[in-house]
């Protein structure tokens, strides 16, 4: 890890380290990188916001995106003191990030009471057998289909 790798984790670390110490949420952080500098910082915020997808990650792609202007963080770097569970992989993959770099894994945040194995192991099953119930209502014949109107709008902005 090169001096500017470790200051972008220090911060994370230091975040994570931070939200230990208070009332806002979990002990994790995560810092937005593009071109050298910080655009975005997050912390866990799910219990002090009542949200439980305020989650470090989750965060400083927000405040990234509001840096921005922009929904897409391509070429960020983002720096997150442990390994991202399922819903933030998908956000970091959804945000276009370039790389991930992580301090602690999935097993160091097990080991303090934040294991995600279950997720891991539903979204692995097929949808009947896992343990939320997944049922596909058919929509209504009369209602408009979004997605055909999707494809049809010459509005959109594609991502």
């Amino acid at each position: 890890m090169d001096k500017t790798e470790a200051a972008f984790m220090k911060e994370a670390l230091s975040l994570a380290c931070g939200n230990a110490q208070g009332e806002r949420g979990g002990p994790f952080g995560a810092v937005v990188v593009k071109d050298g500098r910080i655009i975005g910082r997050g912390a866990n915020e799910v219990t002090s916001a009542n949200d439980p997808t305020a989650h470090a990650e989750v965060q400083a792609i927000r405040d990234a995106c509001r840096s921005l202007g922009d929904f897409r963080l391509t070429g960020c770097d983002v720096y997150t003191s442990c390994e991202p569970c399922p819903m933030c992989l998908g956000a970091l993959y959804w945000a276009r990030v370039r790389a991930v770099y992580y301090a602690l894994d999935r097993a160091d945040a097990a080991a303090a009471g934040f294991d995600d194995s279950l997720i891991y192991e539903e979204i692995a099953k097929p949808l009947e057998e896992r343990r939320l119930p997944m049922i596909r209502l058919e929509p209504d014949p009369s209602a408009a289909n979004p997605f055909e109107l999707w494809c049809q709008s010459t509005i959109k902005t594609e991502y």
